[in-house]
Parts: C-alpha cells; structure tokens; sequence
C-alpha cells in the first residue's frame, strides 16, 4: 500500500490464516489453503498500508493468444499517497476506485452493512442490489463469522490499520478498454476498517500479488489471462497511467531481470549494485541480498535502502549537486535531504541538474532512472527538491516503491519468473506501444439489450424493418463530479459529436444528476437537418459505439457506462412545420409589441390634448386673483 509520508514505525506482523473453500457457478468446490501471512520488518509510513502477502505461488504455461484487460490508472502517487484504477462489481454493476497494489493478495470494497468504514470516493457495495452476488459460505477450511454461515477474512498492517469482512463471489466487469468480459471472482465485503484504510479517499484495494485470493490468480486460474501484467506510473507532473492484466507483445528493448518467487511472496528483482551519474558505488553486492532481497512493491510510495547503501547513494547524489542549497525539508520531525533548484516548480530540466542512476542487475544489464524516480516536490518551497529514498533501518530488505517506477512500464512475467522495465510516457502509453494493435476486427455492430432496464426491450426500441427512429436517447454515467462536468457541458457534447463522426448541433446533453461522485446524464442524439428520420444501420451503430465503448473520451471526463437507452419515432410535425411555427409565433410576439408602444404613444398624445381643454378655467382663476385687491 501507499507511503505518503515520511513518518516511519518499524513492525512484524503474522497473521496464519486458512483460506476458505468456494463455490462455483458450476458448482465445482474448490479448496484454496494458505500458509501463514508474514509481513516483512521494513519502515512504514503514517498513509501505509503495505500488504499482507500470501505465499502461495502457481507456474503457469503462458498462452499468449489469451486476452487482456487495459485499464487507467488515476490519482498521483505523491498527492494521494497512491494510484487507483476503477473495477465494477455485481449485476447491474456498481463502480469503485481501488488502490493499486503489487504486495496485496486480497481485492476488498466496504460493504452496505459495515459500521465502521469511512467515508470513501463511491457508495458502499450493496450485495443485496446485486443478482448475481454469492456469499462464500463458512466450511471447514475457513474462518467464518459468528453464525457459522458465511466465509470471513482479515487483514492487518504494518502501520496499524486493518480490513475485516466477508468473502462474496459477483461478477467484476474491468472498464471500457478492456478485452475481458465481466468475469466472476471472490473478493472481500469490508464490515470494519481502521487507522488510514478507514481515513483515504480510495475504496480499497485492488491485490495484484502473488496468493490464491489474487485477482491475477483467478483471473489465471480460469485460463482467462496468461500469467502477467504490467503498471505504467505516470511522471511527477502528469499522473495516471496504465495497468494492463495479461500478456501482450512487450517492446523489443525492454530490460528483463530474474525474479525469484521462491525466496519471498513478494516481486523482487536480482539487484546487485547502483550507480550515480555512471560511477558504481562502492558496496558488497550481498547488499541487496538480505531478507526478501530487492523488492518491488506498486503500493508503497518511496524507496527504502538497507543502510549502508542509502548511507553511499545519498553522499554520491550530493556530491554531484554540490553547488545546489541545501534546506529543511517540509515536516521538521524529520530529516529529509532537500535541495532548492529554482525559483519555479518547472521540473523539465531536472536532468540536467541532478545525475542519472542506474539500477545493475546480476546479469550485467542495467535499468536507467532519471531524477523524478528518486526526487519528490517540497510541498512547501517551490522550486525545491528532496530525496525520494531513504534508508530502512534494521530491516535489509531493499524496498523498491512506485516514485522508481514513474515512467517506466514495468512487466510481471510470473510465467517466466521476470520483471521487464522499459521506458516511456505512461500518460501516452497507447500512442507508443500498440498494445491492443493485434486484436482480431471487431465482430458487426449489434444493438445490445438494455441489461439494466429490461423494460427497454420492446419492439419500439429494437429497430425492425419499418421502425422509424427520430431521436436516440442514451443514458450514460461518468466517473467525475457533476459540479466538476457541469461547466463543461458543451466540450463533451462537441467530443461526443466528433466520436460519432456527426455535427455539433446534432447532440445536445440534458438531464445532469449525480450520483455520489459519479454523474448521470442524458445524450440525445438527432437526425440531421436534411432528414428527419436515422436509418436503423445509423442507429444500430451510434447505440454500439456507447455500449461497445468505442467512444474514446478525453481524461477528464474520466471512464463513462452506457445504462439504458431509448430510440424514439419522429415527433409530429417535420422541422420546416417547426420552423415555420416558431416564426408565425415570434411575428405574432413582434406584432403584439409594436401595438403596445403604438398603443402608449396614443394615450400620451390623448392626456396632452386633453390637458388643453382646461385652459379657460385657468384664464378664470387669474382673472379672480386680478379681483383680489377690492
């Protein structure tokens, strides 16, 4: 989990817990058992929720014609202390922000029953909203819950907080670019959380570890994906990034190193040395080999370096920016080492300021870092920088966490027992690496059912040789606020016209709710003006592009889900008929106006004439003040 501090306690924890027996749709049971969870003792952060981990570890034949699921990544590492991607859970889905994390083995959202969950990004989980839910029902080879019906499951952490629920099967669905269906997996429904899992913004976690209960190892288990994937961090300025489950064509000059799944449950990397600004430090190459070796862990904020080699990367750093200020860091409970740079926070010419570092593997191949995987921003003097990297006390393990990784598409190969590096831009990672370039044609467009609102489903709504379709109605959510997307109406509506390849004028959007931290919204979508009717193959194919996802919409707006959609006849009347009507409407409004000041012009002309008729009286009342005197 995520590190966003610079706080550090230093802890052990064991937990020995049996894994339960689940049913399949099928009905297949199948016993998933477990060995003691082991945490290892390495510094931990105040925002840290550093994983429990099982040791559970599966080989795999990789079949590389399986699919794949491609999903964002949101959020930024150092501002959040994390990076989340969204899964949707049940039937009709209900959509959640996860933290991403290498090091976890178990996915966990709160549940509509707990009592003690914070208040998170979306809504709890509702199983009882859901029809294809399934609890995991208590057997033998788990713990289960005080009435002896259900599966439980628990997790505590290295900087005391803690997850408690129950284990449910449902259906989880992976976003708009991925090619997986929704699939069924086990999961856990929180009843209980503390310390910073009770306190983040994000829902849960997402466990991508090495554990039976992994949402990988279903995933793999099934046959569904080969045995892989891959994070792509986005840089210190951009965020997001990319997550992709399964395998795909990696580039050609991607750096490979071992990865050991039988000396830890963690990934680790066969590291044996750094270097600063080309020079090796001078270290045992047994360094990095303590405890659970080189670690890389997508949860953990910052890097964390036995001892002696924090001690020499640190005077090496320091040594090659030795004209720069050095100052305080931005919590003074803690000594960080800060430089200031410049009078502005522009971070583009780092690299010509700060030495690049390498990463030397045992097989001679290096992995090259730049200055943003191992600096973070003073979050209180602008222009200034401090060290990413620090050491990790009496614990030699070699923490390794997403500020390395920023930039870099880094591969789990768990098939091959590699990790791949490679970098890149990840906000830009579909532009330089066609990951989904080889995927067969899409099968032709298909009106999909209204899955969410059977009523829908009638023949008025499903296009038919004589349906005539004058209007098409799509509801759809987005994943960002709706005061964030309020003022930003006119700009969707222009992306969504120039999606579907129409004009502007033809799409207009109305109908804006919210729905917790989503919004709903209604787009209308009409003929042009030259016809008042859609063809049923126009229509067919408008209504897949939203349900298929094939409308690409800028990050902003976040990922969207079509829920229902309506297409209705033409209204009465043709547009002319309109036209002509709203013309004779606003002649009649124009006449009425022109009669109202031609009607007060009059009034004012007919009170002066009349005031002119009362002259004589005034004659007679000078005439009686000329009388005054007698």
């Amino acid at each position: 989990m995520a590190l966003a501090s610079i706080g550090a306690t230093v802890s052990l924890l064991i937990i020995y817990q049996s894994l339960p027996i689940y049913t399949h749709a099928a009905g297949e049971n199948i016993v998933l058992q477990s060995p003691p969870m082991v945490f290892p003792l390495f510094l931990s952060q105040p925002n840290s929720t550093s994983s429990s981990r099982s040791v559970s570890v599966h080989h795999r034949k990789l079949h590389k014609s399986l699919p794949h699921s491609r999903m964002r990544l949101y959020d930024d590492l150092l501002l959040n202390g994390y990076y989340t991607t969204r899964l949707w859970i049940g039937t009709p889905p209900q959509m959640f922000a996860l933290i991403v994390d290498s090091g976890s083995t178990v996915t966990y959202v709160p549940c509509s029953d707990c009592e003690q969950c914070g208040k998170h990004q979306d809504p709890k989980f509702q199983p009882e909203m859901s029809s294809t839910y399934q609890p995991v029902k208590c057997n033998m080879d788990c713990n289960c819950d005080d009435d002896k019906e259900q599966c439980v499951y628990e997790r505590e952490y290295a900087e005391h907080s803690s997850s408690k629920g129950v284990l449910g099967e449902d259906l989880i669905s992976f976003g708009n670019e991925s090619q997986l269906t929704p699939q069924r997996a086990v999961f856990g429904c929180e009843t209980l959380e503390t310390g910073d899992l009770y306190s983040q913004r994000a829902d849960g976690i997402i466990g991508l570890g090495q554990g039976d209960l992994s949402l990988v190892d279903q995933l793999v288990d099934k046959g569904l994906i080969s045995n892989s994937f891959a994070l792509c961090y986005g840089g210190m300025d951009l965020g997001g990034g990319s997550m992709v489950l399964g395998g795909f064509a990696y580039p050609s000059d991607m750096i490979f190193t071992d990865s050991d799944p039988d000396r830890s449950p963690y990934y680790n990397i066969d590291l044996t040395g750094i270097r600063v600004a080309g020079k090796q430090l001078s270290l045992s190459s047994g360094v990095f080999d303590g405890e659970h070796g080189a670690v890389l862990d997508s949860g953990t904020t910052y890097a964390y370096l036995p001892d002696a080699a924090f001690a020499a990367f640190e005077e090496a750093v320091m040594r090659e920016v030795s004209p720069l200020k050095q100052i305080d860091g931005p919590d003074p409970n803690f000594k960080d080492t800060c430089f200031h740079v410049a009078p502005s926070n522009d971070a583009s010419g780092l690299s010509k300021i700060f030495p690049s570092v390498e990463m030397v593997f045992k097989s001679g191949q290096s992995w090259l870092l730049s200055p943003e995987n191992y600096l973070f921003r003073h979050s209180k003097v602008h222009g200034a920088y401090c060290l990413g990297v620090f050491p990790n006390g009496k614990d030699h393990t070699t923490l390794l966490g997403g500020i390395v990784v920023r930039n870099t598409l880094v591969v789990y190969d768990r098939e091959n027992s590699k990790v791949g590096f490679w970098r890149t831009n990840c906000s830009e990672l579909s532009d330089r690496l066609p990951i989904d370039g080889a995927l067969p044609p899409p099968p032709p467009a298909k009106l999909p059912l209204n899955e969410s609102n059977p009523s829908l489903n009638t023949s008025s709504n499903l296009p038919g040789e004589k349906t005539q379709i004058g209007q098409i109605n799509l509801d759809i959510q987005l994943t960002v606020n709706s005061s964030y997307l309020k003022p930003r109406l006119e700009e969707l509506s222009k992306v969504f016209s120039k999606e579907l390849d129409i004009k502007p004028t033809q799409v207009y959007l109305s109908n804006l709710t919210s729905n917790g931290n989503n919004s709903l919204i209604r787009v209308v979508v009409i003929p042009t003006e030259s016809s008042s009717l859609f063809s049923n193959v126009t229509a067919t194919s408008i209504v897949s592009r939203f349900s298929n996802h094939q409308i690409k919409l800028p990050d902003i707006f976040g990922d969207y889900q079509l829920l229902t959609y309506k297409l209705e006849p033409p209204r009465k009347g043709t547009r002319w008929q309109v036209k002509n009507i709203i013309v004779v409407i606003a002649i009649v409004m124009v006449s009425v106006v022109v009669s109202l000041l031609a009607y007060g012009v009059w009034l004012m002309w007919k009170r002066k004439q009349t005031s002119n008729l009362y002259k004589p009286v005034d004659d007679a009342i000078v005439a009686e003040q000329e009388l005054q005197p007698l």
